[in-house]
């Protein structure tokens, strides 16, 4: 999935006090690990929160978009890659899903949904959340659709 759509971004999604401690709701931390993360068009770093960079495997917390791929799904690349060229050019919101290969044996699923901003006059920023569900692919899994 890799989805951008052009956004007014004056429209902003509405969170209800009643939906949990968390943008997900309370119980959904069972399901997975949800982190927020930030990036600087002006600068093209990305910031990364704890544990999005350890399942990324990064040293930082700071990288380049192309350093944060390096472990996704090597078919998914491109298209990761042109949804940030879209959205680092004009008010987007978007989302991608791939997998985080780890080493031989398993991949870890990665859901991203983002949105840019701030374009008048000081380069842009963007926002995203990254979701990591509770569980792993073995690398020789096929997705079978239903």
């Amino acid at each position: 999935m890799f989805k951008i759509a052009n956004a007014d971004l004056a429209t902003t999604f509405r969170v209800s006090e009643q939906d949990g401690n968390g943008l997900l709701g309370q119980d959904a931390c069972r399901f997975g690990l949800s982190e927020d993360w930030t990036g600087d068009l002006t600068n093209g770093l990305l910031k990364l929160g704890n544990h999005a960079r350890t399942l990324h495997g990064l040293d930082n917390h700071e990288c380049g978009l192309l350093t944060v791929m390096r472990c996704y799904d090597q078919s998914d690349r491109g298209h990761i890659l042109r949804l940030f060229e879209q959205a680092a050019t004009q008010p987007s919101r978007f989302c991608y899903s791939t997998t985080i290969v780890l080493g031989a044996q398993h991949r870890q699923p990665v859901f991203c949904i983002g949105e840019s901003s701030g374009f008048e006059g000081n380069g842009g920023n963007m926002v995203g959340l990254f979701i990591f569900p509770r569980f792993q692919l073995p690398t020789t899994a096929s997705v079978t659709p239903s």
